[in-house]
């Protein structure tokens, strides 16, 4: 099974989504990227369809927008 991947921008929102990812779905089935720090995966993002952090993309290409912490135009700044 593919891993899905978590997109969040560092915000104390976002921090508090990941923990509560990783508890629900388990560290090993979920990669987390901060897109604050790795700012190269934006286009990724967006790609994918992620139009707010912090978001989930599931294995299957659905985008889990999650307790809105900021827009996508907010993190390109």
């Amino acid at each position: 099974m593919a891993k899905s991947i978590f997109y969040h921008a560092g915000c104390p929102v976002c921090i508090s989504a990941e923990h509560d990812i990783v508890n629900l779905i388990g560290a090993t089935n979920v990669e987390i990227v901060h897109i604050g720090e790795d700012r190269n995966r934006i286009a990724e993002a967006e790609k994918a369809g992620v139009k707010s952090v912090p978001a989930l993309l599931t294995p299957n290409g659905n985008v889990l927008h999650l307790n809105f912490g900021a827009s996508m135009a907010d993190v390109k700044g």
